[in-house]
């Protein structure tokens, strides 16, 4: 079933922000902490900082009304620069592929594309994109939806 969610990028802090909204809302954090340590190797990327192996990489907390909050830390050494505006993303999950690229193209059609739709080692089909209007949008179908 397609849902909406938010995606809260923080610098290296998104742990204690969880732990603070876990305090709010009450609840368990879906399917623990990620962290980028648990990272496979991927080509052509550099090797994790020992430094940033503890980051926050995903984080989800069901809050009211079947949202969910989902949240990252955004490493400096992963060319990421957390400031207002880019620290947060509606993350839509489709029913499928052929959703998921109908509104990837719609929503980025005049924006710009931030990560190409590509099949993502966690299992989803996954991109991003920030519309015309700098509002910032992430696409995922498969392991949620």
């Amino acid at each position: 079933m397609a849902s909406v969610s938010t995606y809260l990028n923080f610098p290296r802090n998104t742990e204690e922000a969880f732990n603070f909204y876990q305090s709010v809302f009450g609840g368990e954090f879906t399917g623990g902490i990620k962290r980028f340590g648990d990272m496979p190797p991927m080509d052509g990327i550099p090797p994790m900082p020992e430094t940033d192996k503890n980051l926050v990489m995903h984080i989800e907390l069901p809050i009211i009304g079947g949202h969910v909050l989902m949240g990252t830390d955004a490493p400096e050494s992963m060319g990421f620069t957390v400031n207002e505006g880019n620290n947060i993303h509606i993350n839509l999950h489709t029913d499928s592929k052929e959703e998921t690229d109908k509104l990837f193209a719609g929503l980025s059609a005049g924006g710009t594309v931030t990560m190409p739709l590509q099949d993502m080692f966690w299992g989803d089909y996954f991109g991003s994109c920030v519309d015309k209007f700098g509002v910032n949008w992430m696409f995922a179908f498969g392991t949620r939806a």
